[in-house]
């Protein structure tokens, strides 16, 4: 049974039915029936006839029109009606009109496209024929000259040098005739192939891969080339191509826009056998370039930094920017103590141990409305870098020394560290408030060190404070301004930022956090960064008080979010135009990084390594791994280890970061053996479960003087004990006598201290040691005794020794094992 079912199929009343072949993907066709609808037109009889119908008759008789239409309506519908029909007429007259014109504008076109190919035939079909006759002539001569060089030959087997021979040439001129046609006739072949038609865009014909309207332009005129009797060379573009220390032969062939294959085949024509991956010298490749005839122009690796290169500041463009005040001094002097009371906050509250372990930015405004920028450093032993940090971003340096105490160790460094910096310095005496104060003492003891303050006849200001009562803050602050008017420091905002890094740290919620003091030009949110080995592009700018800033300016501490890694404290953050430029910078920086650190740690000879490893062999090591919160403080501590240890025994410190302790640290330290040092950070969940379940142990600290002692005390446990021997006793030997099953036994007088058993025992002879080792017996009278005091008799027996003499000396010792500790 039929789907149709023996009825009629549905279709459109006079329509036409027609065949359309779909195209699909992947080569599937389906052919549609499909039926389209003719339209009627009704075109008005000529004579004027009279419109039948209703409505058409008189208009007078108003019976034979639609009710209620008066006669001035029928007679506005009947014009209307008309001038339709005569709109309809001149629109057609126009269509038939404007087809005339495309069409006689289609066969002039034609007929310059036909004139254009004959007349290229035509030029060919002379070229052709030009070459045809020069062959010919050349054929001639040929002939004539074999003519001539054999006369005997009768004349009449030579052709006649005018006349061509008829059969082959003429057969010939025909052939080329016919090559020429074909070769015309394929050429408008693949010139008219060329053309897009629909079914080809639809289909995707030639392996769906579209040719652009350019290539085909280039074929056709290739074409055209060759058929005009060759191919015109292009012209060669000469390129400066940038040449660094070493260059991979691919990336050679790139930047002279050559192929790979022609710069392989140059290299092994100069005896180079390498392929297009491997790397060739600067010098060769400058050969391969000029032989290619480009220019060459000598680069380096180093030559990204050249965008980053500072240029002077116009004169006029500079402005005065606030000063930046370091304090610094000896650990509890009371330097942080002496910000809080500047800046009426208590920062000292939140320091573990009531030292400061971080460098702090803060900015004061004081009561005349002058901005200053402070910089606390540590003052412990250990924080030595920071300090000099600190005094090579600065402008003014604060020198606390406490009334109390005078001038400590870490006083003196920081003396040496402004020095080198060459900053000016002001003295802050403080403590004044204490009975035992006195700053005559502090003046005095700083004069050994060069620092002549004002009191003294000198030019370093000095001020008596104390943090506690306020007294002298105002003065110091005087002091403060006076030394930065006689600066006269200025910078230019309006340029690209440039800042040092005082401190860097890794943030759980916020990622690498960077403390950046900026020396020069405006920071903004969004600008491009390099800083050290890292990049990235401001995402948000934090100052002192936590607040979110769209800008900071110079001489103004922000903290710095949005880079790709923790950078190092002391870094340059330098902003660029665009993040490629970024992040070529800092790959480069890395990689030379990298290389220093390799070289450094390589032994340049097999003598050395062996002579390393054999000084290695007799030092007892005790690795750790540092986290901390910080750079700066990761930086301190190792420093701080670097320096615990001697010619026995040493730390070593297998990894130091900044961050949480995590699963990674806890796997090196189990592969090592070595416990890990956390300051100021945790371990998460993970890092826990995994140290508890493969015994590693992870200590926490928050005051670096705890982590130093700890890190002394198991360095010194792994010292050997140091072997003491005390003297108890000498007996002179009186007589010898020999006993059975025991040997020679030494009758003996204890004449100092006592003798005992289970001491050790060395024989004596004119003074020299002759034996030394244990006793196998001793005996008072027939007993064995354990000990025998000074003045009483007694016989001795050595293990394994029967060499004893009257006259000999025995001295008796203990040995004690005495612990070690390091310094």
């Amino acid at each position: 049974m039929s789907d149709s079912d023996g009825r009629k199929t549905l279709g459109l009343g006079g329509s036409r039915p027609s065949n359309v072949k779909q195209s699909f993907s992947h080569g599937r066709t389906k052919n549609v029936v499909v039926e389209t609808k003719r339209k009627r037109v009704v075109v008005p009889k000529p004579g004027g006839q009279k419109p039948s119908g209703p409505g058409a008759g008189p208009v007078s008789d108003p019976t034979k029109r639609p009710a209620g239409i008066t006669d001035a309506e029928m007679d506005r519908r009947l014009k209307a009606v008309q001038a339709a029909k005569a709109r309809e007429t001149e629109e057609a007259a126009a269509r038939e009109a404007d087809e005339k014109a495309r069409a006689e504008d289609r066969e002039r076109r034609r007929a310059e496209i036909e004139a254009k190919e004959a007349e290229d035939r035509e030029r060919e079909e002379s070229l052709k024929a030009k070459a045809d006759e020069e062959e010919r002539a050349k054929r001639e001569a040929a002939a004539v000259a074999q003519a001539a060089a054999a006369p005997s030959e009768p004349a009449a087997a030579r052709p006649a040098p005018n006349k061509p021979a008829p059969g082959p040439t003429a057969r010939k001129t025909d052939r080329d005739r016919e090559e020429t046609d074909k070769r015309n006739k394929q050429g408008e072949d693949n010139r008219r192939s060329g053309k897009l038609t629909l079914n080809q865009a639809l289909s995707g014909g030639e392996g769906s891969r579209h040719r652009s309207m350019a290539q085909m332009k280039r074929k056709q005129e290739r074409a055209r080339q060759k058929a005009m009797g060759g191919n015109v060379e292009r012209e060669k573009i000469v390129r400066n191509v940038n040449l660094p220390p070493a260059i991979v032969v691919s990336e050679l062939a790139s930047r002279m826009a050559e192929k790979t294959g022609a710069v392989v085949k140059a290299l092994m024509n100069n005896g180079m056998m390498v392929t297009q991956n491997e790397t060739i010298d600067a010098d060769t490749a400058e050969l391969i370039i000029e032989e290619f005839g480009h220019k060459v122009v000598r680069v380096s690796d180093a030559d990204v930094e050249d965008v980053i290169k500072l240029a002077e500041d116009d004169p006029k463009d500079l402005v005065d920017r606030p000063p930046v005040i370091t304090i610094m001094g000896h650990v509890d002097h009371g330097k942080t103590s002496l910000l809080d009371a500047i800046r009426n906050a208590k920062v000292v509250a939140g320091e573990a141990g009531g030292i400061t372990q971080h460098i702090g930015a803060y900015q004061v405004t004081t009561d005349s409305g002058q901005v200053l920028s402070f910089l606390d450093t540590p003052g412990h032993a250990a924080f030595t870098s920071m300090r000099s940090r600190g005094a090579q971003v600065t402008d003014i340096v604060v020198l606390v020394v406490a009334a109390d105490d005078a001038v400590m160790p870490q006083t003196i460094e920081a003396i040496a560290h402004a020095k080198a910096a060459k900053v000016p310095m002001i003295v802050a005496i403080n403590k004044i408030d204490k009975p035992a104060a006195n700053p005559d003492k502090v003046r005095t003891d700083l004069l050994q060190h060069e620092v002549i303050v004002e009191k003294m006849s000198g030019e370093v200001q000095d001020v008596e404070v104390s943090a506690t009562t306020g007294q002298g803050l105002d003065e110091l602050l005087e002091a403060i301004a006076l030394q930065s008017e006689i600066l006269e420091l200025k910078a230019n905002p309006n340029r690209a930022a440039v800042g040092a890094v005082i401190e860097a740290q890794l943030d759980v919620g916020r990622g690498p956090v960077a403390t950046v003091l900026i020396q020069n030009g405006t920071l903004r949110q969004g600008d491009i960064f390099v800083v050290g080995e890292q990049y990235g592009k401001v995402r948000a700018l934090i100052n002192d008080q936590g607040e979110r800033v769209k800008e900071a300016g110079p001489s103004v501490p922000v903290e710095v979010l949005g880079l790709n890694g923790t950078p190092e404290a002391g870094d340059v953050l330098n902003v660029t135009e665009t993040e490629a430029q970024a992040r070529e910078i800092a790959t480069y920086r890395e990689k030379a990084a990298k290389d220093k650190r390799a070289a450094a740690g390589a032994a340049t000879t097999l003598e050395q390594l062996m002579a390393n490893a054999k000084a290695d062999e007799d030092v007892s090591e005790l690795p750790i791994l540092v986290k901390a919160d910080v750079q700066g403080s990761a930086e301190a501590i190792v420093q701080a280890m670097e320096k615990i240890g001697n010619d026995e025994v040493r730390v070593r410190v297998l990894h130091s970061g900044v961050g949480a302790i995590t699963e990674t640290d806890v796997g090196l330290a189990e592969a090592s053996g070595a416990p890990i040092m956390g300051f100021n950070v945790r371990a998460n969940a993970s890092a826990r479960n995994t140290a508890n379940q493969k015994g590693v142990e992870i200590r926490y600290y928050s005051v670096i003087y705890d982590l130093v002692d700890d890190v002394k005390s198991a360095a010194s446990g792994l010292l050997s004990n140091e072997i003491k021997e005390n003297f108890i006793g000498y007996a002179n030997i009186k007589e010898v006598f020999k006993v059975t099953g025991v040997g020679k036994v030494a009758g003996c007088l204890v004449t100092e201290g006592i003798a005992r058993r289970s001491a050790g025992v060395r024989l004596l002879r004119d003074n020299v040691v002759i034996h030394e080792g244990t006793l196998k017996t001793l005996k008072r009278f027939k007993d064995e005794v354990p000990e025998v005091q000074s003045g009483q008799e007694c016989g001795m027996a050595f293990e394994n020794y029967d060499d004893v003499r009257p006259g000999d000396v025995i001295e008796i010792f203990e040995r004690e094992e005495v612990t070690r500790t390091l310094s």
